[in-house]
């Protein structure tokens, strides 16, 4: 069966109604049968406020990023040609080796993880974690889990850039993949980041979808925040 949004709905609440509800992504990246044309959400280019924002926020060189849930990899790939060190992961095996037929000489780390159950030394590990639209395809209390993982991601001082699709509160609450409403998206200051910058926007599609882009950070660490020395 070809991949398109019904029946990938279709897909995920299948894996749900069995107790698998983030197992659907392996299956949907299967169906695809490596050709990245089959992945209908893709756009097969960076996610343009991404664009913007490394635009106005390079150099990057050396800073350790991370991307989340991250697909075909084309994020992944222009954060690595500004001069981060990134890893991209994926719980999807088949994603990741797509990734790998796509960008064979990446210097890009792509690795099938899982986002609650990832690295130990990723915690707090990274100067820059990109997330875009990984929590709207989530569904219950996976999302509120992913956000808080997500956060933990960042190192002291490190910035959390988040990209995904917007609605009102109550409003489209049975579509999928799920939207964040304004107050799901402020989980993240909830964790204790605080909020740079924040976009509400619509795209440039037929009928414009509304999105948020947003950048949070995690607060520097002070120097009472070290352990002391050892007489």
């Amino acid at each position: 069966m070809p991949n398109s949004k019904n029946s990938t709905q279709q897909l995920a609440k299948a894996y749900a109604d069995r107790g698998d509800p983030n197992g659907w992504f392996e299956a949907f990246y299967t169906r695809a049968e490596g050709d990245i044309h089959n992945v209908y959400w893709a756009d097969l280019k960076p996610n343009p406020s991404l664009v913007d924002w490394i635009e106005k926020h390079s150099p990057l060189v050396g800073k350790r990023a991370i991307t989340i849930g991250c697909g075909l990899g084309d994020d992944a790939e222009v954060l690595m040609r500004h001069g981060c060190r990134v890893i991209a992961f994926d719980i999807s095996p088949s994603a990741i080796a797509m990734c790998r037929q796509r960008y064979p000489e990446s210097t890009v780390d792509y690795r099938v993880a899982d986002l609650f159950n990832h690295p130990a030394e990723w915690q707090r590990g990274f100067d820059l974690v990109y997330e875009c639209n990984t929590i709207q395809i989530l569904m219950g209390e996976s999302r509120a889990r992913a956000l808080e993982a997500i956060a933990d991601l960042a190192a002291p001082g490190g910035d959390i850039i988040v990209s995904c699709r917007s609605r009102n509160k109550g409003e489209q609450v049975d579509a999928f993949p799920l939207a964040l409403e304004r107050d799901e998206i402020d989980g993240f200051r909830r964790t204790g980041l605080s909020e740079r910058s924040f976009l509400a926007y619509d795209d440039d599609q037929d009928p414009p979808v509304p999105h948020f882009f947003a950048v949070y950070q995690r607060p520097p660490e002070r120097c009472s925040d070290r352990p002391s020395a050892q007489p």
